[in-house]
């Protein structure tokens, strides 16, 4: 999210040879190992974002309120993968080439749309919570109006917010632990916050919001379990044959299992792509801005990974979107009759009026 400096110039931490050098690698081999470890991030984040707005687009049984949040999403990291992971990539593989107006925009950008793509993902754990867990009251609220007041706040807090630190909370020159020379200073791209503002921007684009989809998701878990319970007591209750109860025993069990595997994978890829960096982005200015550059670049590629892994997390877990995909790719007989189904919405009526453990992957 932050832009990061190519390189930096203690003593301690310096990667380079050269202190008048401002790029982080040297090697040729090792620049062209980098790019092709970073370069499938943002190449995965623009064909996963654009296969989820085409499939919603194309299919009205997919233009549901709930994916509505998916879709703002996919925009927000797919803005990411276009106009920052770009100049983000010359910057970490070579130094900064785009002057230091440039490298403002970049920093504003980066934080809108990385804070907008942690937004939408807290208003899609909210719209599950509330399926889940107050199912008869979800259609009133997250009315249409609602939901289009939650994607706009998504969207406009993030570009306030980001503004607002760009202005306020930046070094507009290197911090007093960096000393640089004009040149140096012009193929980096030095966006450093001050330290309350270090504090403020980590606790707004990502603690709170984490803190949210903690509660959230363990909610619906809980949620979840008891609903396996109730499923097996009920069954019990009727007396049904012993094999059937062992069946319903079995297939309660696999669905819990299910949907403690879905939420916990959601929750870790998201706190493993985004708790290292704002961590570090705490800690930096904490230090004298002296964490090391490779650190500080680290961080911020595994955060952007975030962006290329939302379309997998969100989507091909969901079976409509699977039957979406096969119909989407497959011209044959079988994809004619499935485009046919979804075209009439027969995979396109969610059961949010109802608890169930589907609604936690759908």
């Amino acid at each position: 999210m932050i832009s990061i400096p190519g390189t930096n110039t203690s003593d301690n931490h310096s990667l380079t040879t050269d202190g008048s050098d401002s790029a982080l690698f040297h090697s040729t081999t090792v620049k062209v190992s980098v790019l092709f470890l970073l370069l499938p991030i943002p190449i995965f984040a623009i064909m996963g974002n654009l296969v989820i707005m085409a499939a919603v687009a194309r299919f009205q049984s997919l233009q549901t309120r709930t994916n509505a949040f998916v879709v703002s999403l996919a925009v927000a990291d797919l803005l990411v993968a276009v106009l920052v992971m770009p100049f983000s990539l010359v910057r970490s593989i070579d130094s900064w080439h785009f002057g230091r107006c440039f490298c403002r925009a970049h920093f504003l950008l980066d934080v809108t749309f990385c804070t907008c793509s942690i937004f939408n993902l807290s208003c899609v754990a909210l719209d599950r919570y509330i399926a889940v867990c107050d199912p008869l009251h979800y259609p009133a609220r997250m009315s249409p109006r609602r939901v289009a007041g939650l994607l706009l706040l998504c969207w406009v807090l993030p570009l306030v917010f980001s503004s607002f630190c760009v202005s306020l909370g930046m070094y507009t020159q290197s911090p007093p632990a960096v000393v640089s020379s004009s040149t140096q200073d012009a193929q980096t791209c030095l966006a450093m916050f001050h330290v309350p503002y270090a504090f403020a921007s980590s606790a707004i684009s990502f603690f709170i919001p984490m803190g949210f989809m903690l509660f959230a998701y363990w909610k619906i878990f809980k949620a979840a379990q008891r609903q396996a319970r109730w499923i097996h007591a009920s069954d019990h209750q009727t007396g049904p044959t012993r094999r059937v109860q062992a069946y319903t025993e079995t297939y309660s069990l696999k669905k819990e299992r299910k949907a403690a595997k879905t939420l916990g994978l959601i929750i870790g890829v998201f706190l493993i792509c985004w708790l290292p960096f704002f961590c570090v982005n705490v800690v930096h200015p904490l230090k004298g801005f002296s964490v090391s550059p490779l650190v500080l670049e680290a961080s911020m590629w595994l955060g952007y990974a975030n962006s290329s892994l939302n379309p997998f997390l969100y989507a091909l877990f969901n079976k409509n979107y699977r039957h979406v995909f096969v119909a989407m790719l497959d011209c044959g007989i079988f994809g004619r009759q499935l485009r046919a189904r979804l075209d009439s919405s027969v995979f396109g009526r969610q059961a949010h009026t109802v608890v169930s453990l589907e609604t936690i992957s759908r």
